[in-house]
């Protein structure tokens, strides 16, 4: 009987998420070289430390493969469709903060609202003969707020990499990407929409709503939850 906790696998959100558990009393910890994914949890018997990549914990959840995890608001809600039916939100952590944002080149001086973009839309296809490109990893996200906001003269590009830097790279004309401060945006001469806000994301706590458990499985999930302190 044993409750698998999906946390990411290094960086600050790792030292973060075992700060939250450790200053609730119960202790996670990397063990081996850095090199290897294995950890272990003291303070509550029953639960097993499975460190992932931030990216790769809403699929475990959503497989049942693990029963809690910690990652992003924005990648559980990219990451899975009708994702409520999924995963249940046990607690946001108060850390990992960061805005999903629509943003355009500064020099676009009439363009300050999501109305003001899906006019320049109709106008550039009209001059150039394709769509208006913005770079992004978030798709279904992007597409579910632009249907939202009656936005279709566009089209999605990939960018997994420096999506800032894809419109001086002649690869974009606009961006949807995850920021914290803004500088990033700032540094490359873009300007957030004033209606371009999507998503206000951080590190949340997560318990899949597929992972099968037992009777004893359930007990410890119930120990665990009231040690933390949030309601399960």
């Amino acid at each position: 009987m044993t409750i698998k906790l999906g946390v990411p696998s290094k960086g600050r959100l790792m030292e973060k998420t075992f700060d939250w558990f450790g200053a609730r009393g119960i202790s996670l910890a990397r063990t081996g070289s850095d090199r290897e994914y294995a950890g272990k949890v003291d303070g509550i018997e029953g639960v097993e430390l499975v460190l992932l990549s931030a990216g790769e914990i809403p699929r475990e959840l959503s497989a049942g493969r693990i029963h809690l995890g910690v990652t992003g608001t924005d990648l559980v809600r990219e990451k899975l469709g009708m994702w409520e039916q999924q995963v249940k939100e046990l607690a946001p952590l108060g850390f990992g903060g960061a805005d999903l944002i629509l943003a355009v080149p500064a020099c676009w001086v009439d363009v300050e609202t999501l109305d003001d973009l899906d006019a320049v839309a109709a106008a550039f296809r009209k001059t150039h003969g394709f769509r208006l490109r913005i770079a992004t990893k978030y798709h279904r996200l992007v597409r579910e707020f632009l249907r939202d906001a009656g936005v279709a003269d566009y089209q999605l590009v990939d960018s997994q990499g420096a999506t800032e830097g894809t419109i001086k790279n002649l690869t974009a004309e606009a961006v949807a990407d995850i920021t914290s401060t803004g500088e990033t945006l700032r540094a490359n001469h873009l300007k957030i929409l004033s209606d371009g806000l999507m998503l206000k994301s951080q590190a949340t706590l997560f318990k899949s709503r597929k992972a099968p458990v037992d009777d004893g499985e359930k007990a410890i999930l119930t120990r665990l939850v009231e040690q933390l302190g949030i309601e399960n």
